[in-house]
């Protein structure tokens, strides 16, 4: 088994930091809020081992990878461009795209609008949902007292505050207090006299899946990159929403798996399940629908044996 390869490539305009592993058939590792290519270590070396080249990034706005200052810069069609981007530069004509949490979104669009570079898609967390009549962020919920969490995110500089004032303290809190290991479930509603970190809880221990380590390269990424090239993915709901609108109908049309933990807070989301029920209804080639009981949101963190073994066995469908 092949080592990890860091390098920094040139794609769509910015440099992004890319983690290779292995060689063979390329497979694309795309993360979420608030993680980075590590949140891949254990995909990195499975895939590896079994012959492929597994490509995990640092997706724009995090870690070693160039995070512009603008908020129209962290489109959805911008983060689908950087993924061709990576292809391009490392001279990979196809690939298999995966991705979780913010990742899966990126991958179902990617796979939406380039099915001639991404030949199948797995994406962890997030269904694929059909553009909605209007924007996201009308949809929702608010109250007198709280907003749901994406709304807190939307105006810069307060979301940044509250999570860089103490960033070891935010990894802890965010990546327990998401996981199938918390007690009770989550609020996916922010006090408007608080912030996100007072609905979740930083533990007094660490779960099995996560050590002090990981938690310790966490806090070095957002410490040294900050908060808010991540945010930004949140603010462009509506220029999203817009530049999407000439691709409204289409389906997903290569060999795709979803997977998701059955404790995992994005289930929660009204209408979730029902999306998820009928997801092969616009992923007409869905070859399976995989749910983790008593996994959180961490999914490819918490259960990489699960993740490992029913990724490896999608890839080997393609062939």
């Amino acid at each position: 088994m092949t080592e990890a390869l860091h390098r920094t490539v040139s794609a769509n305009g910015i440099n992004l930091h890319v983690v290779e592993q292995g060689n063979g058939p390329a497979v694309l590792l795309c993360h979420g809020f608030p993680e980075s290519w590590y949140s891949w270590r254990h995909q990195l070396t499975a895939l590896s081992a079994a012959g492929y080249r597994a490509i995990a990034l640092d997706m724009r706005g995090y870690g070693q990878t160039d995070a512009p200052h603008d908020i129209d810069q962290y489109t959805m069609l911008h983060l689908v461009g950087d993924l061709v981007g990576v292809l391009d530069a490392l001279q990979i004509g196809k690939a298999v795209i995966v991705g979780h949490d913010w990742g899966a979104p990126c991958a179902w669009q990617a796979a939406l609008l380039r099915p001639d570079r991404f030949t199948g898609v797995v994406a962890l967390s997030v269904p694929f949902r059909p553009r909605p009549p209007v924007p996201l962020t009308q949809l929702y919920p608010r109250t007198d007292d709280a907003q749901f969490y994406q709304l807190y995110f939307q105006q810069p500089g307060v979301a940044e505050a509250e999570l860089e004032r103490d960033v070891r303290h935010t990894m802890r809190s965010v990546l327990y207090g998401l996981s199938g290991d918390r007690p009770g479930s989550v609020r996916v509603m922010v006090p408007r006299n608080g912030g996100l970190l007072s609905v979740l809880s930083d533990p007094p221990q660490l779960p099995p899946w996560l050590s002090e380590a990981d938690i310790d390269f966490y806090t070095a990424q957002f410490s040294r990159s900050g908060f808010r090239g991540p945010l930004n993915w949140y603010r462009n709901a509506e220029r999203n929403h817009a530049l999407l609108a000439p691709f409204d109908g289409l389906r997903i049309e290569v060999p795709a798996l979803f997977i998701a933990g059955e404790r995992d807070v994005v289930m929660q989301f009204p209408g979730m399940r029902e999306v998820v029920a009928t997801l092969a209804q616009q992923v007409p080639q869905l070859r399976g629908t995989l749910m983790l009981p008593g996994c959180g949101h961490w999914t490819q963190q918490e259960r990489p044996a699960e993740v490992n073994a029913a990724l490896l066995a999608f890839l080997e469908q393609l062939g």
